[in-house]
């Protein structure tokens, strides 16, 4: 696959995945505003729970790499908050994006 094509198909699913959240999952964690019903909503069932600790540990191995090149990606950060809102799937293509964009191998 081409540099380019790799960018706009990260590109892609970092704003395809945004759309769905804010059209899908934001506006029924909103009203009424539970944010602990809305965690705790994934793990209703051993399928769910399965999934949603897949992602919060992608996030964290997410967090931990960008913390060990915080000196060579600048504002890396940021991505570790996108993996949290939105989610991993924005926040692991846009710190890709950044990489590539800074340069870093």
């Amino acid at each position: 696959m081409k540099e380019t094509l790799f960018r706009y198909v990260l590109a892609a699913i970092a704003l395809a995945f945004t759309i769905f959240f804010f059209f899908y999952v934001l506006p029924p964690a909103l009203s009424p505003f539970d944010p602990g019903s809305a965690i705790l909503g994934g793990f209703v069932n051993p399928f769910a729970a399965g999934y949603s600790t897949d992602v919060i540990l992608c996030w964290a191995v997410l967090a931990v790499w960008i913390l060990y090149e915080r000196d060579r990606v600048k504002y890396g950060w940021i991505c570790i908050l996108l993996g949290a809102v939105p989610g991993v799937a924005v926040g692991f293509a846009v710190y890709l994006l950044m990489r590539m964009k800074q340069g870093v191998t």
